[in-house]
C-alpha cells in the first residue's frame, strides 16, 4: 500500500508520468465520491421522494462550506510544506502540517457548535420553505457530525499525497464512499429512516475517512509526521502567523467551495421564486450533477498542486509551466466528454433521479443541456486558478474564484431572467464561467512570476 512513496520524485520524474502517479489514484477516489453523491441522490429521490431530494439539496451549501474549510487548510498547508520540502527543510514542513491540524480542530468544533445551536435561524437563510422545514431540519441536525469529520479527512488527503502516498489518499476516499453507499441503502430502504438515515450514513462514512488519514499521519507518514509543538508565547505567535499564511494560500479553495454553495443557494432562491418547488426539485438534480463534474476538475487541480508547488519552490520554472499545461489539457478532455453526455442523454440521466411523468422531470430535461455548455470554461478556470494558488499568487486566485463562483453567478441569476426570460436561468453558471475565462486569459498573459516566500 505504501511502496509508491520512494518512487515519487517531484523534481526529476517526467511530468506526464509524475502527474499520472498522483492523478489516477486521486481520480479513482473522486469517482467513488461521485458514485456516492449520485447514489445518495437516487436513494433519497426514490426512497424518500422529491421533497426529500429537495430537502437534502437545500442543506448542501453547508457541505460545501465545510469542504471549503477543509480544502483551505489542506491546500494552504500542502503548498507551504511543498516549498519547504523542495528546500530540504523537512522539520518546517512537519511543523506547518501540525499547525494546520490544530487550526482544523478549532474551526471544526466552532462550526459544529454554531450549526447545532442555531438551526431555526440558519435553515430559513438556506431557502427552506415551511412545507420542507420538518424534513430539512431532521436531515440538518443528524448531518452536523459530518462537518467535523470531513475537515480532517480533506486536510489529511492533501498531506498524504504530498508525502508521496497518493494510493493511501485514494483509499481514504474509497472506503468512506463505499460505506456511505451501503449504509444509505440499509438506512433508507430496509430501516425506513428517510433523510435521517442518509445523514447518518454520511456521518459514519466521513468519520471512517477522517480516522484513516489520522492513522496514516501517526503510523505511516514518511516526511510529514506530526511534530510536537511548543506552547510558549513566542511559539503560539509563530503558529498564528503560519496558520494565517496557510489560510491566505488556501483561501481560494475555500472560495471555490463557497462558490458552489452560492451557486446552489442562489439558484434555489431564484428558481424557487420563478418556478416554485417543482423548479427547485429540478434544480436539485442539476446540483447533484454539478459537484460531480466539478470534482473531476478538482481532481486534476489537486493532482497538479504538489508538483507545481514543489517545482516552484525549487525554482524549476519550465517544469512548473509544463505541469500546468498538462493539467489544463486533461481537464478540457474530461469537460468535452461530460458536455456531450449531458447534452445527448439528458432525459436518461434525469430519469435516474426523477420519474418521467413529473413536472420537475420536464424542467430538469430542459435545463441540464443548457447548464452543461459551461463545462469547457469551468475546466480551464479551475486549472488556472489552481496554478495561481500553487505558486503563492493567492490574491489573484481568490479574485478569479470569487468572480466565477460568487459575483458572476449571483449577477447572472438575478439579471438573466429579467433580460431574457425564465429559461435563461439555466445558463447563469455558463455565463459566469465564460466571463471569468475571458478575464483569466487576460490576467494570465500579463501576470509576473513570483519568488517563493519563507514561512
Amino acid at each position: 500500500m505504501y511502496d509508491n512513496r520512494d518512487s515519487i520524485d517531484f523534481g526529476k520524474t517526467e511530468i506526464p508520468k509524475l502527474f499520472r502517479s498522483i492523478f489516477v489514484p486521486t481520480l479513482l477516489g473522486m469517482v467513488f465520491n461521485m458514485a456516492f453523491v449520485l447514489t445518495d441522490g437516487v436513494f433519497v429521490g426514490h426512497g424518500v421522494g422529491p421533497d426529500g431530494l429537495a430537502s437534502v439539496n437545500l442543506i448542501a451549501p453547508i457541505m460545501m462550506l465545510v469542504t471549503g474549510l477543509g480544502m483551505m487548510f489542506g491546500v494552504g498547508s500542502s503548498v507551504v510544506a511543498a516549498v519547504h520540502l523542495a528546500k530540504g527543510n523537512r522539520k518546517a514542513a512537519r511543523i506547518n502540517v501540525t499547525q494546520a491540524y490544530y487550526a482544523c480542530v478549532f474551526f471544526a468544533l466552532l462550526l459544529g457548535g454554531v450549526l447545532y445551536a442555531c438551526p431555526d435561524r440558519i435553515l430559513p437563510l438556506l431557502g427552506v420553505s415551511d412545507m420542507l422545514m420538518p424534513m430539512a431540519k431532521e436531515y440538518y441536525l443528524y448531518f452536523i457530525p459530518t462537518t467535523i469529520f470531513l475537515m480532517f479527512q480533506l486536510v489529511g488527503e492533501f498531506v498524504i499525497r504530498l508525502d508521496g502516498s497518493p494510493k493511501f489518499a485514494m483509499y481514504a476516499n474509497i472506503v468512506p464512499a463505499v460505506l456511505n453507499m451501503i449504509l444509505d441503502y440499509v438506512f433508507i430502504f430496509p430501516c425506513g429512516m428517510g433523510v435521517k438515515g442518509a445523514a447518518l450514513a454520511t456521518d459514519i462514512g466521513t468519520g471512517v475517512g477522517a480516522l484513516l488519514t489520522l492513522i496514516y499521519m501517526v503510523r505511516y507518514a514518511k516526511n510529514l509526521r506530526f511534530y510536537r509543538l511548543k506552547w510558549t508565547q513566542t511559539s503560539l505567535k509563530l503558529s498564528l502567523r503560519n496558520v494565517g499564511y496557510m489560510i491566505k494560500l488556501g483561501f481560494p479553495a475555500f472560495v471555490g467551495e463557497f462558490a458552489i454553495s452560492a451557486t446552489i443557494l442562489t439558484g434555489n432562491l431564484v428558481i424557487g421564486y420563478y418556478m416554485g418547488d417543482h423548479g427547485v426539485e429540478a434544480y436539485s438534480v442539476i446540483c447533484y450533477l454539478f459537484p460531480v463534474v466539478y470534482m473531476i476538475f478538482s481532481a486534476v487541480s489537486q493532482s497538479a498542486q504538489p508538483i507545481i508547488s514543489f517545482n516552484y519552490g525549487a525554482a524549476l520554472k519550465q517544469r512548473t509551466l509544463r505541469t500546468f499545461v498538462h493539467s489544463v489539457s486533461i481537464s478540457l478532455a474530461f469537460a468535452a466528454v461530460m458536455t456531450a453526455l449531458f447534452v445527448l442523454f439528458s432525459p436518461n440521466i434525469i430519469s435516474v433521479f426523477l420519474g418521467a411523468g413529473s413536472q420537475a422531470f420536464q424542467l430538469a430535461v430542459q435545463g441540464l443541456p443548457l447548464f452543461s455548455v459551461g463545462f469547457l470554461f469551468m475546466a480551464f478556470n479551475v486549472s488556472a486558478i489552481g496554478y495561481f494558488q500553487s505558486i503563492e499568487q493567492s490574491g489573484l486566485a481568490t479574485f478569479l474564484m470569487a468572480l466565477r463562483g460568487i459575483f458572476g453567478v449571483v449577477s447572472a441569476f438575478l439579471l438573466l431572467p429579467l433580460l431574457f426570460g425564465i429559461e435563461s436561468l439555466w445558463i447563469a453558471v455558463p455565463v459566469a464561467e465564460f466571463i471569468t475565462f475571458v478575464v483569466e486569459v487576460a490576467l494570465h498573459l500579463f501576470s509576473k512570476p513570483t519568488q517563493p516566500q519563507q514561512v
